[in-house]
Order: structure tokens, then sequence, then C-alpha cells
């Protein structure tokens, strides 16, 4: 578990300090509906407290305005040791010059940016298929963990999936999971409840059952994997939305998906198939992440990355 502290801003927004861990507040990285990101890097780098790396994350909000940033807390304390999560840190307050508090997160940096926008750079072609699978690999893990954690991420997107240096000369980043605002702890029940439930996700990644009955279940995150690993492979999103398309008359078509989306034709057998497990309409019939681990569409993939991610992981938190 990690430690909770409060801190003060010493000299204006940007200079924070604690308990001998001081750092400066960068530019504004990344906004969202619970919290705006910033860079953060440490003022002493080579200070024995040895928690924090010299560059960071921080994702903050007013304390009036923080609960569901404190919940997102709550579900990294729970998934801390799996390398294919965004790592947490820590979390602290800090007050501005005008006595506002803020809450923050101090979370990984993600160099790399996101999937989303690796997605982007490829100008519609997607990404080469080996590095699809790499990439699917490492989600999938993540996914894994979640789920074995009694989770149900929710909000699964290329947006969502941070790419973090595994260091080396060769510049290689792993997609690691992120954003857990939306996040829901299973609840196991004899009877489910259908419909008057809060919904919340990103329309073009949710999945009919979401649509239709107000359910969102570990199936419904193997559906928006899914239509992640489809957009990495083809550039596309799942659903070919018009500009002028309202989102009812989307979440209307996702709702009516009698056959699954058309498989691109330029990826390999077991890619299609590998697909066709995830973007199922019946969520019982979906593969569930550890299936899908198992896959021939994920074989012929070395090991040497999950060792010296996880060695590079356990050195850290030791």
């Amino acid at each position: 578990m990690k430690r909770k502290f409060e801190s003060v801003i010493m000299e204006g927004e940007e200079d924070m300090h604690n308990h001998g861990v001081s750092w400066w507040r960068g530019p504004l990285i990344g906004k969202g509906g619970f919290g705006s990101v910033y860079l953060a890097n440490l003022k002493e780098p080579k200070s024995r407290n040895r928690i924090y790396p010299s560059v960071m994350a921080v994702k903050s909000a007013e304390v009036s305005e923080s609960a569901s940033l404190q919940k997102e807390k709550e579900v990294f304390d729970n998934l801390y040791d799996c390398p294919y999560i965004l790592q947490c840190y820590g979390e602290e307050t800090t007050t501005n010059k005008a006595g506002v508090m803020f809450y923050d997160v101090l979370l990984e940096y993600a160099s790399g940016g996101t999937l989303a926008s690796l997605i982007k750079q490829s100008g519609g072609c997607g990404l080469p298929e080996l590095d699809v699978k790499r990439y699917t690999r490492s989600i999938l893990q993540g996914i894994n963990c979640i789920h074995s954690n009694g989770y149900v991420h929710c909000d699964l997107k290329p947006d969502n999936i941070l790419l973090v240096s595994i260091g080396g000369s060769d510049g290689k980043f792993v997609p690691k999971i992120g954003d857990f605002g939306l996040a829901k702890k299973v609840v196991k029940s004899k009877k489910r409840k259908l419909g008057g439930s809060y919904i919340g996700g990103t329309t073009l990644y949710m999945a009919p059952e979401t649509v239709i009955d107000h359910i969102q279940e570990a199936p419904s995150d193997i559906w928006a994997l899914g239509c992640i690993v489809f957009e990495m492979f083809t550039g596309k999103k799942v659903w070919d939305s018009k500009p002028d398309m309202t989102t009812n008359e989307l979440l209307e078509k996702i709702g009516e998906c009698y056959e699954p989306p058309k498989m691109p034709s330029q990826i390999s057998k077991d890619g299609k198939d590998f697909l066709k497990r995830c973007l199922v309409k019946k969520s019982a019939f979906r593969f569930t992440a550890e299936m899908l681990l198992n896959h021939p569409f994920l074989s012929g993939l070395g090991d040497n990355e999950t060792c010296q991610l996880r060695g590079r992981y356990w050195r850290k938190n030791r």
C-alpha cells in the first residue's frame, strides 16, 4: 500500500514539496472527466527516497470534486502488482496560493503517449501485424489481471492504453492500461439487475449487451479489446459512423449487431479468428482473457520482453 501524505505548494503552483520529496508540476499533458494530468519532475532525482521516479504524471482534481479520482486510486492499489497496469506511486493533497486544495495521484509517466496517437500516426493504414500481436498480448495480460482481481474496466479504448518505455537502446514501449475512473467491482449475485444502473464508457467501444441491457461485465471489456485490435490492424474504428450520426443512432447500430463487424481482408487467418472470438454479439460466447492469451494469434512471441518488464518492475517495488 502506498502512503498518503499532504503537501503545500511553496512557490506558486509549480513548486511542490513534501517531507524531503520535492517536485515541479510541469505542463498539462491530458484532461479527462475526473481530473487533469500534468508532467512532474523531481527537483532532486538522486534523493534517497526511491519510490519516486525522476519523471512522473500527476493526475489532479479539486478535493471537493475528487471522489472519482479517489475511487480510481483505490483500484490502482488493488492492481499494484501487475506490470501491465500503469503504476501508481501514491497520493497527496496540495494547496495553491488561493487556498484551494487539490487531490493528486502520482502515476507512471508514459513517454510514448497513447495507443490512439500511435494508430493515428499510421495514417489510416494500421500497425504491422507483429506489433499488433505484441501490443495485444500486453493489453490482454493487463485485462486478465483486472478481471482476476474482480474488476471490470468499463472504458477500454486506445486513448486509455499508455505506452511506457521499457528502456534499452531499441526504444521499445510496452502498452499499459490506465484511467480507471469508470472501473467497477464485480458483485456476485444470483439475480442480475438489468436497466436503471449507471453505464459509463465510450460509445464506439461499448458492447451490444451494454447498449441493450445496461450490462457491463468482464465480456464487455473483451468486446472493447476486439474494437482496439481491429483499430490497430486497420487504422479505422469498428463502426463506420458518419460525421452527422448522432449518439443514439450509433447506439442503435451497435444494439442491432446481428452479425459481427466485417473482418479486415489484409490480416492473417489467426488474426481474423482472434477478432471473431472477441466481437461476438452474445457475451456468453466470447472468449475470456485467459482463453485469448492461449489463442494461436499470440503464439510465437518470445518472453524476453515480459521477463525484462517484470524484472524492472520488481526492482522498483521490492
